[in-house]
């Protein structure tokens, strides 16, 4: 049997922390109309979604990993330290903004990440340019449409419910697990597939694999990863998404709900990589835009959306540094 290079096994460890931190971040995305609107409880809430994660990539297969790890950048000329570099400054992002509460794209990060090393590693000639407008077109066009679609959501669920009994609040209430399961099984299919796409692209640049196809294995760890961090949950941001948009009621939780799920399972299927939290985020804001503009606390929504447009320069600069400094160390 073969001995795996220790840069390979720092990729692999680096990818699932990534993935850990993924799952951590963005479980707040799922659970947090949930909890707010009191269907669940916060455990009961992370171990459905946790589950309904790690099944999500086995059910709807690879695209999106196909996309990131094969279509953004030439695999002929991909050095381990690019994704070992992409990888770190993706963690430092996320940690750091997981402190400070704010819901920042882990998706916009690992983009980031690869287009900064890869430019400084090997030139702008490493980079497809078609395939990275893929998924800056699949990032920027996600949180207008879960706006567009959340808010045209509620109003035709306002239609619908317009005669109904007060007790509709105990469907919505009870509903939000099915349609969290849903969104769950999308969040894991779309995420968990660009820790896939970058260690199977790191597997390709050792030479250990001849060409780009993810093995069963990398699907099942990137998904418990995930899954993991699921379940330990994010409770910082889940209390800036469950409650400080506006106050979140069970028909706000099941409408953001079939809204993400719908968007985000759609990207997967045509494999194009987007942002849960972006999705997610602006659902939120669709959805309370339909009922009253007003109660939308947009101040609150200006912050997450300056983080959205940062993250990506801020992380490829972070990228470029790590691996100026892993090149003097010899990778």
């Amino acid at each position: 049997m073969s001995v795996i290079p220790l840069s390979v096994l720092l990729l692999i460890a680096l990818a699932l922390v990534f993935d850990f931190l993924n799952g951590f971040h963005d479980s707040s995305n799922i659970v947090a109309t949930m909890i707010a609107s009191r269907a669940l409880s916060g455990q009961q809430a992370l171990t459905l979604t946790a589950i309904a994660e790690f099944i999500g990539p086995f059910l709807f297969g690879v695209a999106v990993a196909t996309t990131l790890g094969n279509e953004v950048l030439n695999l002929n000329i991909v050095t381990i330290s690019v994704t070992l570099a992409a990888l770190a400054a993706a963690i430092a992002w996320n940690l750091l903004t997981w402190w400070l509460g704010i819901p920042s794209s882990s998706s916009h990060a690992l983009v980031g990440g690869l287009i900064g090393a890869a430019i400084v590693e090997n030139g702008f000639a490493i980079v497809k340019l078609a395939g990275l407008g893929k998924v800056l077109l699949a990032l920027l066009i996600s949180p207008p449409l879960g706006f567009a679609v959340g808010y045209g959501m509620m109003k035709l669920v306002l239609f619908l419910a317009r005669n109904a009994h007060p007790r509709i609040n105990e469907f919505f209430k009870r509903a939000q697990i099915v349609t969290a399961v849903t969104l769950a099984l999308s969040h894991g299919t779309n995420d968990a597939q660009k820790t896939m796409g970058v260690i199977t692209m790191g597997l390709v640049a050792t030479g250990i694999l001849p060409t780009f196809q993810v093995p069963v294995w990398v699907i099942a760890v990137s998904a418990g990863a995930i899954a993991l961090g699921t379940w330990t949950g994010g409770w910082r941001l889940i209390k800036t998404l469950g409650g400080k948009f506006y106050k979140i009621r069970p028909i706000h939780g099941f409408t953001t709900q079939v809204t993400s799920a719908t968007v985000i399972l759609g990207a997967a299927l045509l494999g194009g990589p987007v942002s849960t939290t972006q999705v997610v985020s602006s659902a939120i804001m669709g959805v309370g835009s339909a009922q009253r503009i007003s109660q939308v606390r947009w101040g609150v929504a200006g912050q997450i959306v300056t983080a959205w447009f940062t993250t990506i320069p801020a992380v490829a600069l972070m990228a470029a540094g790590i691996v100026i400094v892993l090149r003097m160390l010899g990778f």
